[in-house]
Formats: structure tokens, sequence, C-alpha cells
């Protein structure tokens, strides 16, 4: 009896040492693709691929992701601008109001945002935005992918609020302190932490979104050399750069889209590494 549980013991670790080791090996293959493809046309395009837009069809690889870049930065700050706040105050309230019915209401409704899919979003931002202004925009797209970063942001912020030992807002009401000064001297100081890594998430989240933009942001490759004269004119992004290169019969953009995708990975990578640096222990 002891050797059969020791060979099912033995068993199980070795099925999940070789499950690790597909799921690493399959992330290791994708990341040096991504990179072998990558730097190679980056190199050959030196600083105009960060600064011109795609090159002409067929034409070479004189350009690069100019105008996507500079999409993508704006409309990540954009996002963090109307999502962020958001989404902190709704992870405040579900932390301080757990037992109520609007505050179950509001979980139910968050929870269910994690769910569906982002080109949902992307539709819903197309008919009540897009329609009523008649154009695609950047502030579309900021708008869409605010309202995907929203939950992301929100649990994360939640359970960091969590996890401030009751007896630290306790002593904040024992001393006069009012509900909403406890949450901004007291269980936000101590959570900041856990409230910088959750906004982080989000951002990494809606940086590498492109279904909610497929519907909102229009997909300009020429429109603007760099950046774009107002929110409400069509714009791009990488992600939306990406698909639309890899879609076209062009040898010359696919080699664009693997370098578009090495600087994505980069970007999105920067934002996961951040978030480790930023969540550590918390000593209370």
């Amino acid at each position: 009896m002891y050797r059969l549980r020791r060979l099912k013991s033995q068993l199980f670790t070795a099925l999940s040492i070789a499950v690790a080791i597909l799921v690493f090996a399959t992330i290791a293959h994708i990341l040096l693709s991504v990179a072998v493809n990558g730097v190679g046309v980056i190199a050959s395009a030196g600083i105009d691929f960060f600064v011109k837009p795609p090159p002409p069809p067929g034409a070479g690889l004189e350009g690069g992701i100019g105008p996507a870049l500079a999409g993508t930065i704006i409309l990540v700050a954009l996002s963090a601008v109307l999502g962020v706040p958001l989404a902190v105050l709704t992870a405040v309230f579900l932390a301080e109001f757990p037992h109520s019915r609007f505050s179950r209401l509001v979980k139910l409704f968050t929870n269910s945002l994690l769910e569906i899919p982002t080109v949902l979003v992307g539709m819903l931002v197309y008919v009540t935005l897009v329609t009523s202004t008649g154009s695609y925009s950047i502030l579309a797209g900021a708008v869409a992918l605010s309202i995907v970063l929203l939950p992301y942001t929100s649990t994360y912020v939640e359970r960091a609020l969590e996890m401030v030992p009751a007896t630290y807002k306790e002593a904040g009401y024992s001393i006069g302190l009012k509900k909403a000064q406890v949450v901004w001297y007291v269980t936000s100081r101590i959570a900041r932490r856990g409230i910088a890594a959750g906004i982080l998430i989000g951002l990494a989240k809606a940086a590498g979104e492109t279904a909610p933009l497929l519907f909102t942001l229009g997909g300009a490759l020429y429109s603007y050399p760099t950046s774009p004269a107002s929110l409400l004119e069509p714009g791009n992004a990488i992600p939306l750069l990406i698909f639309t290169l890899t879609l076209a019969p062009y040898e010359n953009w696919h080699s664009v889209a693997w370098g578009a995708a090495l600087i994505l990975t980069l970007m999105v990578l920067g934002l996961i590494i951040a978030v480790r640096l930023v969540v550590r222990e918390v000593k209370v």
C-alpha cells in the first residue's frame, strides 16, 4: 500500500514537471521566434522603424511603426486617465462595503467584464460613440481600453485593500478619523504596492489588446507622421497594426509586423516586470 501511494506521488510529480516544461518551452519558443524575426528588421530599418509609417506595399523596409507606436502610448495614457480612477474607486467601494446590495451588483458586473470577449466592448463603444460622432477615433479606442482594464485593476486593488489588517483601520477610527480619511491615510498607504501593481496589470492588458480597437480606432496607417492632430481623428496602435500587416500579402509588411511584435512584447514584459518589482511583501 505504501509503495502504491509512493508510486502515485512520483507519477504525479513527474507529470507536473512535464507539464511545466511544456508550458515553459511553448512560451520560450514564442518569445524566441519574435526576437529572432524582429531584431533583424529593427536593425535593418534603424531609427526610422520608430518614427516613420509603414513602407509602401512590396517596397522594402524603408519605414516602421511610428504612428502606431505614438498611438499606443497615447491610448494607454488616455485609457489610464479614463479607467484607472474609476477602477480604484470601484475597488475601494467593494472593499469597504462588501455586504451591501449595490456592492454585490457592482461585483457581479465587474466579474462579468472579466469573462466577456473584449471584442464585444469594442462593438459597444462603436454603437454608442463611433456612430454618434460619425468617425473612428483615438478617443473611442481609449474608452474601449479603459473598459477593458477596469475589471483587472479593480479586482487586484480590491484584494490589496482587503489584505490590510482590520486593526489598522480600527486604530484610525479610534483617533476620530472618518471612513474616507481611514481609506486615504491608512488603508491606501499600507496597500500602495498592491494598488500600483493593479494599475500596471490593467495597463499591460490594455496595451496588448487588439479586438476592442477593431471597431473603434480606425487603423490609420499614413494619416499622420508620428502623432495625431486630434483625439477625434482615426489612429493606430501596435496590436492593430500587427493584425493589419499580417493579413496583407506583402512580405515587407510581414517583416514590419515581426518588428512591431517584438516592440509590443518588450512593452508588455516591461510592465509585467514592473509589477513583479512592485509587489513585495509589506511588513505590517
